[in-house]
């Protein structure tokens, strides 16, 4: 019998409010988890595919069996993250085929070029594909002199922010892509936004390796010429990435554009030669991790959309200056890409009047708010919101943790999770994350 009565076509079903636990329950997991004593951390690692999956299968058969119209929302979800995960994982196995070699020896101008190159390569193989490939060079190009604040900084800029002008460019954004917002549509209103972070962060990144190197003794500083010759190989797998970015804009139809991006990421495992993976130390661990993961948010996040949807008005948040603050501020402790899609349903429920959707169209909330110069504001400000705030601390951002494991392995200084936000999150990128939103929203 079901839970609930039915609903006319296109309502919100009103989910009891204990069904969202799953789902708070499964992220403080995610946050908490990596931050505990070895043993606890190891017990996880082991447990939490049942974990994440029975949580998500607990919201599917309640739905399944109690909510009006529950079917057609497992459904729906499942395909948005099939196509989510697809996108990460095509992005994950063909990045990890390119190998870059660099000599030591950067100096702070050649690591500001290095950077800025790497926010722009993240909005074209995402924030995950540039940093698997980019990281191993920046630790070795900068060697001789590697500080904390290289890892830092790497983290910010290629890592997160630079990934904020496409929907490849950070998961957050693809998930609004599948929900409405046109590819090219973010790049056009949040460019500058997106030049003043990167210029600033890189600006305060500059005066620290200038710093750094002037410290050194003058002898020393000779060695430092610049990074020299670089090298690439696995180079088949640039093509590849192009037509993974190409797949993005294939019809959904018969899952064409999923298909297409599973088979790059195959034709990268036959073609890249062994020594290439080997370099890169790939594995599928990561990825594997990730899709486990999203696996239970995205089905246990169903319930907590669902209440958005219908009390979103009762929050009171009404400025994008608040959209983009406590989108932010969740997904700085938070995964920034659940964050996203909470935020978004919640300005579509509370600023679009629901009477002026097409019955049964749950994301035609987006376009009238995309279309109305003051509505799409908010879009913006989660965008940025999501993006941005995902590099104040390890959790923020999948990437953050990958970045930190590979220079701990490569002997690089890391600072702790409180050094990093005590040190560099708050005192450093708060400051201009703020003064973004001041200027730009």
């Amino acid at each position: 019998m079901p839970l609930l009565p039915p609903l006319a076509a296109g309502v919100t079903p009103e989910v009891p409010p204990a069904l969202i636990a799953p789902f708070g329950l499964l992220l403080a997991l995610i946050a908490v988890m990596p931050l505990t004593p070895p043993r606890a951390r190891r017990a996880w690692h082991r447990f939490y595919p049942p974990v994440a999956v029975g949580l998500g299968l607990t919201v599917v058969a309640v739905y399944l069996r109690w909510i009006p119209g529950g079917g057609a929302m497992v459904g729906h979800m499942l395909g948005e993250y099939t196509s989510f995960i697809c996108l990460l994982g095509a992005l994950f196995v063909v990045a990890g085929g390119i190998h870059l070699a660099v000599q030591d020896g950067a100096t702070p101008l050649e690591n500001v070029c290095f950077l800025a190159a790497g926010a722009l390569a993240a909005n074209l193989i995402g924030t995950t594909g540039a940093s698997v490939v980019l990281i191993r060079p920046w630790i070795r190009m900068n060697r001789n002199r590697m500080s904390a604040y290289h890892v830092v900084f790497f983290i910010f800029v290629v890592s997160n922010c630079g990934g904020a002008l496409t929907p490849i460019g950070d998961p957050p954004l693809y998930l609004g892509y599948l929900r409405g917002v046109p590819f090219f549509w973010l790049a056009g209103h949040v460019w500058a936004a997106w030049l003043f972070t990167i210029g600033a962060l890189l600006a305060v990144f500059y005066g620290l390796d200038r710093r750094n190197l002037a410290r050194r003794p003058p002898a020393a500083r000779a060695d430092f010429r610049g990074p020299g010759r670089l090298r690439l190989t696995g180079g088949v797998n640039l093509v590849l990435l192009a037509v993974v970015v190409a797949a993005v804009f294939l019809p959904e139809t018969w899952c064409l554009r999923e298909l297409v991006m599973l088979a790059a990421a195959a034709v990268s495992l036959r073609l890249t030669p062994r020594a290439v993976h080997a370099e890169n130390r790939f594995a599928f661990g990561p990825i594997r991790e990730v899709a486990v993961l999203f696996f239970g948010i995205f089905l246990t996040m169903m319930p907590a959309l669902n209440y958005l949807d219908r009390h979103g008005r009762e929050f009171g948040l009404d400025r994008p200056a608040q959209y983009y603050f406590a989108s932010g501020g969740l997904s700085a402790v938070l995964d920034n890409a659940p964050t996203y899609l909470s935020f978004l349903e919640l300005a579509e429920a509370t600023l679009v009047d629901p009477a002026s959707l097409p019955a049964g169209d749950r994301d035609a909330g987006v376009r009238p708010m995309l279309a109305d110069a003051a509505l799409r504001r908010f879009v913006i400000a989660i965008s940025l919101g999501s993006v941005f705030f995902g590099a104040l601390t390890y959790l923020g951002n999948g990437p953050n943790f990958m970045v930190k494991a590979i220079a701990e392995d490569a002997g690089a200084p890391v600072p702790t999770f409180f050094g990093y936000v005590l040190r560099y999150g708050l005192p450093i990128l708060l400051p201009i994350l703020a003064l973004a939103g001041w200027l730009f929203l």
